[in-house]
């Protein structure tokens, strides 16, 4: 048999290292596909000349098209059988990602538990995303929940990480060169800066995106992920595509400008939670919580903790959680990142 069926539950063990197929090298056509599936508009990712004036040799490539590319390398490994992806941790974007490099994944299991109904269970996995020249651009913990294959497979001894709840914003790591010393906020959009955003506070991002198949299933193929709930309708008991999570939070990422225009680049995500499915049909829309702040040795670059919220239509203001602890089912991503933002 020449064909793979994907891993299950019972296949991965902890300290299991796989080495993800496939190597990608990026270009501009990426960049051109990510503008046009989401609103993205954060100049740093827009205009060359934006980015020379912030210290940086032209505009990377966004770093949810790292994330995306890294992610996508993983899931024939990791999540070809996943019944849902569940959330992440200790996320570092260690270096920018230019047109022309190329991207690989490792992964490294962490963590399993079997579920009570002895049909899944649960996966931790600790990916590295690196270039050409194997330094690591990206770092970061996700779990997924895996069907099992056997049934009768033994439930493995039970091994849960302790994962960090915010990523200590004294190692986010700097682009070389990067400083705000120059930074233009009349092309950025907005003239909020790191002075004008207080702990505490909400933002309203207004505007929203309905989810369209079409567009969910050229963004899944865009980021080669082949988990089977993205495009198999009969791999579903409601028979529906359940809509990829990153697709969610580049959307949510894209409505976040209208407010937050000048958080410019993603530095780290703390964690992050699919809270509920997304169906095509569902209008997205976004709002974020000022976590904390934090001054960094660049010039001029502050970094501020956001919780961005997506909701579907129709949710209250600001919904999160209600008084048990459970979220609002219209929530459908909670992702507790940092942002490099100017003084």
């Amino acid at each position: 048999m020449k064909t793979n069926s994907g891993r299950f539950f019972e296949d991965y063990t902890v300290g299991q290292v796989i080495e993800h197929a496939v190597p990608r090298t990026l270009s501009g056509g990426e960049r051109a596909l990510y503008h046009a599936l989401y609103p993205a508009r954060h100049a740093l990712y827009s205009s060359d000349e934006f980015a020379e004036n912030c210290g940086l040799v032209a505009s990377p490539l966004d770093d949810l098209i790292v994330f995306h590319t890294v992610f996508g390398k993983t899931v024939p490994d990791i999540s070809l059988n996943a019944v849902a992806n569940l959330g992440y941790a200790e996320g570092r974007f260690l270096k920018p990602v230019f047109a022309g490099d190329t991207l690989r994944s490792v992964s490294e299991v962490i963590g399993v538990k079997q579920n009570s109904n002895g049909k899944s269970g649960v996966v931790w996995v600790r990916t590295k995303g690196l270039n050409q020249h194997g330094e690591i651009v990206l770092e970061y913990v996700r779990w997924v929940m895996v069907r099992k294959g056997n049934l009768d497979a033994p439930a493995p001894e039970t091994v849960i990480p302790q994962l960090s709840e915010v990523v200590d914003p004294s190692t986010l790591a700097l682009p070389e060169g990067l400083e705000f010393l120059r930074y233009d906020f009349g092309l950025a959009g907005e003239e909020h800066r790191y002075a004008n955003y207080k702990i505490g506070e909400k933002i309203d991002h207004v505007d929203g995106v309905t989810v369209e198949e079409s567009e969910h299933m050229m963004a899944t193929r865009l980021w080669q992920n082949t988990a089977k709930v993205h495009f198999d309708a009969t791999n579903r008991a409601d028979g529906k595509r359940l809509i990829y999570g990153g697709h969610v939070i580049s959307i949510a990422r894209a409505l976040s400008f209208n407010g937050l225009a000048n958080a410019q680049m993603i530095a780290a995500i703390n964690g992050g939670s699919h809270a509920n499915p997304c169906f095509a049909g569902n209008t997205v829309r976004a709002w974020s919580e000022v976590l904390d702040k934090s001054e960094t040795r660049a010039p001029g670059v502050g970094a501020v903790r956001l919780r961005l919220v997506a909701v579907k239509d129709g949710a209250p203001e600001f919904a999160l959680k209600d008084d048990s602890g459970k979220y609002h089912e219209d929530v459908l991503l909670d992702l507790d990142y940092w942002a490099f933002i100017p003084l």
